[in-house]
Formats: C-alpha cells, structure tokens, sequence
C-alpha cells in the first residue's frame, strides 16, 4: 500500500507508519522508565530537598517525560541523518538544482543513514545515563523491528508486476492490457489527473523527460476523466504527450495501493516493480529512478 484516503485527503502510508512507531517507541520508553526505582533514574546534578515527596514525585515525572522525549529527539537526529545519506549519494543532482535539498516530498531518504544517526544518538546518551539504557535500547530495538515488519508489509500488498487491466488509448480509443504497452521496456507509470493539482505541477517535468529519453517508456494513465477533458487539457496547456492512456474507471491506482494522485510508479525491463512514490516528483527524485531503471537495462 503506497497511500491510503482520509475523507478528502491521501496521505502516503510511509510517514505516517514512522510517526505512529516513534510515539509507540517514546511511550514504551517511558512506561519502562516508570518501572525503574526513582533513585536509578536519571537525575539532574543538583539534589532533591530532603522530606519532600511531592517534589520527588515530580522530579521523577519530569525524568520520565525526558526519557521519551529522548525518543523523539533521536527521530529527529535520524529523519537528518537520512536526508543527508541520500543527499550525498546524488550531489551532482542536487547541487544543480539546489532548492531541492528543501523538498521533502521527493521521497529523498536514506534508512540506513537514518538508523545509524538514531541509534547513534541513543547509545550517546545512554553512555551520559547508565540508567536510561534500558528504556532506549528497547525503544530503538522495538522501533526497528516494528519499521522492518512495516516496510515488508508494504512490499508484500504491492503487486510484483504490472497489474493486467485493460487501458484506453487517448488518441484512438484501442484496447490494451497495461503489461502489453511497452513490454519489455524500462516503463515509468504515472497516474494522474486534470483536476490534480500536484498533477498538473509535475507534469511538464516528466513531459520534459519522456521528450529525452530513449531507453524508458512513460505511461501517462489518466485517471476518471473522458477522453474530451483529457484532450482539452493538454491542448491547452500544450503539452505534446506520446502514450496517453485512459482508466476510465480508475482501477489502476486501487489495484497498485494508492488512493490518491499523483501516484508514479517505476518498471524494469522484465515488468518488475523497482520504485514507487506518492506526490509530486522533483528532477532529482526523478532522475534518480531513471539512473537506476537505465542501469538495469544494461
């Protein structure tokens, strides 16, 4: 599943299992911490008032809630540390267009990266806080098994190859099973739509990349619309698109997990899904995939 609807609103399911795994890693942290005597947790330097309960109940809260903060602030340190792996993989293409390096939305991430700078932070402040390590090294371990446990789900609800709906094609109206167009060809499938704004605002750079190259075939697969509204839209915004493909019945974005546009989805050769993204590309982000799909045609 790439995206899932929320009334109006398609969110990508990516971020939105992260969030949900550092906040149950924050909360398991804490609840470890509130098991541990108030003596062995973490303290400040300077001493609790003698006879005083209520303060000490407060100053042992106040270390609990610190713990779990400690969680967040290592997703941060990581959600960083991953931008900057991915960043630094592919400079060339971010230094020329340098107002990339802020667009988040390219799905520009390195796991690895990230995971090293997280449990990095962790075993730091554990090394400060010999009585913290406990909570955070079950935090980070839980946090870790439940992302891998995400991610193979999400693989495992995508379709390996393409999915063998029949699409319209825009200019004539034929007939073809979507495994069939450009068979044995690198193909980029983008699922959009006239009324889509994001749609609209990555267009011309994928129109631009279709124009340029020869050795991957892109699949601009309307979705919903009739073939008059697809032709009144590009006329005019006066974009000279080959392989315009119509879905009347916008099977397609349900059939690969997404419930919303634009949704761009990348083949190799052999009909295999490689990569998938959700939202508006960048040129980095795109070239990235295609640096890969030429790679692998080879």
């Amino acid at each position: 599943m790439i995206s899932i609807s929320l009334g109006p609103l398609a969110l990508p399911v990516g971020p939105l299992l992260l969030l949900a795994i550092v906040w149950l890693a924050a909360w398991l942290a804490t609840r470890i911490a509130a098991a541990v005597q108030p003596s062995s947790v973490p303290s400040e330097p300077h001493a609790t008032p003698k006879g005083s309960p209520q303060v000490s109940a407060d100053r042992s809260a106040g270390e609990r809630h610190r713990i779990g903060n400690t969680v967040f602030h290592a997703a941060w340190i990581g959600l960083a540390c991953a931008r900057i792996g991915h960043v630094a993989g592919a400079t060339d293409l971010y230094l020329a267009q340098p107002l990339s390096l802020l667009d988040l939305r390219d799905g520009g991430w390195s796991a690895p990266a990230g995971w090293a700078g997280a449990v990095a932070w962790l075993a730091w402040c554990g090394w400060r806080h010999p009585a913290g390590r406990r909570p955070w090294a079950v935090a980070g371990l839980s946090a870790l098994l439940l992302w891998g446990a995400g991610q193979w789900w999400i693989t495992r609800s995508l379709p390996a190859g393409l999915p063998p709906l029949h699409l319209l094609a825009l200019e004539d109206g034929r007939e073809t099973p979507l495994p069939q167009i450009g068979a044995g060809q690198p193909r980029v499938v983008n699922l959009w739509a006239s009324w889509c704004g994001p749609c609209r605002q990555e267009m011309p750079l994928l129109a631009q990349a279709q124009q340029r190259e020869a050795q991957v075939r892109f699949l601009f697969v309307n979705q919903g619309e009739s073939s008059s509204a697809v032709q009144a839209y590009l006329a005019h915004e006066g974009f000279a698109l080959r392989d315009v493909w119509r879905d009347p019945t916008a099977a397609l974005g349900p059939a690969v997990g997404s419930r919303g546009l634009p949704t761009t989805l990348f083949y190799d050769a052999q009909g295999r899904l490689v990569g998938r993204h959700f939202g508006v590309l960048n040129g980095p982000a795109l070239e990235l995939r295609l640096r890969e799909l030429r790679a692998a045609a080879r």
